[in-house]
């Protein structure tokens, strides 16, 4: 495996990544919560830009993979200030951003705030205000676990490490929301979603939809697929909305 090149941000975190030169539109992969760059999905991208010739980036947020940082420090801002660094100074003209699970949250933020430079956007189970939702699923005893010690570890089936959910993610989380009114965003955008996924209603990518402002937006509704959407008909498909991204953008 090559080893992470690392961006020194000026927020503090050392940013791991690995970037591939090549023609315009570029594309960057933004993953998902306690997820790093080295999945299917990122890699499977990689290679196919590399045959084409196109830009590509994918990286870790701080506390995930092979950056700085601890996660439980992390928050949805300080991640979205780590794809801001690499967008601003690992890419060069306009970009395609690819957003996995929390990673389409992060990129529908970065998007807005970079409007110049991001010209489309696909997000792969996309989990806009996913702190919002999963507060107000925790039990009462949970809620109260996490004002009295700042902190709940949650153990789940995507590893052995448990998802630490802080008060200040949180918090945080409520100042980021983005899918509670319209996303006056103008560019094409690509939602695709499982209707099998455990994780994020599959609902919300037609709610994201709804509150898009843009006249292109495309929802992609995989009957049987998880949350993960990393099966090698699912890595096709997304390949091929990329590419047709890419074609339409010339």
């Amino acid at each position: 495996m090559p080893q992470p090149s690392f961006l020194e941000t000026k927020h503090g975190t050392c940013v791991a990544y690995h970037k591939t030169e090549g023609a315009s539109p570029g594309v960057v992969f933004l993953g998902g919560f306690m997820s790093d760059m080295e999945g299917g999905k990122a890699l499977e991208l990689e290679a196919c830009c590399k045959r084409a010739g196109r830009a590509f980036v994918r990286f870790d947020y701080q506390g995930h993979g092979q950056s700085s940082g601890q996660f439980a420090d992390g928050t949805i801002g300080l991640w979205l200030k780590d794809a801001l660094a690499v967008i601003d100074r690992l890419t060069g003209g306009p970009q395609i951003l690819v957003g996995s699970s929390m990673g389409g949250w992060i990129a529908l933020l970065a998007a807005k705030a970079r409007r110049a430079r991001v010209k489309a956007l696909v997000g792969i189970a996309a989990a806009p205000d996913f702190t919002v939702r999963h507060w107000a699923e925790l039990s009462e005893e949970d809620q109260q676990t996490i004002l009295r010690e700042g902190k709940l570890e949650v153990y789940s089936d995507y590893g052995p490490d448990p998802y630490v959910f802080t008060k200040a993610l949180f918090d945080d989380g409520w100042q980021n929301r983005v899918n509670h009114g319209p996303i006056h965003l103008e560019i094409p955008v690509r939602l695709i979603q499982g209707m099998a996924d455990p994780d994020v209603p599959w609902q919300t990518a037609t709610e994201i939809a709804g509150n898009l402002t843009g006249d292109d937006t495309e929802v992609i509704l995989v009957p049987n697929g998880d949350h993960r959407l990393s099966e090698p008909n699912d890595l096709e498909r997304l390949v091929r909305v990329v590419d047709d991204l890419v074609k339409d953008l010339g």
